[in-house]
């Protein structure tokens, strides 16, 4: 009898967050807090990674690490990211920004910047939250628009 009522509940749809990180042990640790935070999570180790998931895939959220590969890796993957029909949020993440550089990162750069850190992962969820929540709201007022 559970079985069935388990059958018959609405599917949620699972938030699909796509994160390029070149360093293992900050691409493990948070794909474990997102997947734990019910986020579905792909990882990739370079932006070739994360271009080949980008064309296979849809994302609601693409993470970057901001100093990825190159100091242009990141940005020019949200830059591609950014172009797909799906349009997904999009973030550079670092766990080395102070405030102020992302302050003057973001004043200069179309990009959104999540601060890691050890000490604030409601900070970070609720940042991951936020730019799919965004997302959505920009998905319904192209919508609304083109209804009208």
């Amino acid at each position: 009898m559970r079985r069935a009522q388990e059958d018959d509940a609405p599917q949620t749809q699972c938030r699909q967050v796509l994160l390029a990180d070149t360093d293992l042990a900050s691409r493990l640790t948070l794909k474990t807090l997102l997947a734990t935070a019910g986020y579905a999570v792909d990882g990739a180790a370079s932006g070739s990674e994360a271009i080949a998931h980008l064309d296979a895939h849809e994302y609601q959220l693409v993470l970057a690490d901001l100093r990825a590969e190159s100091g242009e890796a990141g940005p020019r993957l949200l830059a591609y990211a950014r172009q797909k029909e799906f349009r997904p949020a999009t973030a550079l993440i670092s766990s080395r920004m102070s405030e102020m550089e992302e302050s003057a990162f973001e004043s200069c750069s179309s990009d959104s910047v999540v601060r890691m850190s050890d000490a604030n992962v409601s900070y970070l969820l609720a940042r991951v939250a936020e730019l799919i929540g965004d997302r959505a709201d920009r998905r319904i007022q192209r919508s609304l628009r083109r209804a009208s």
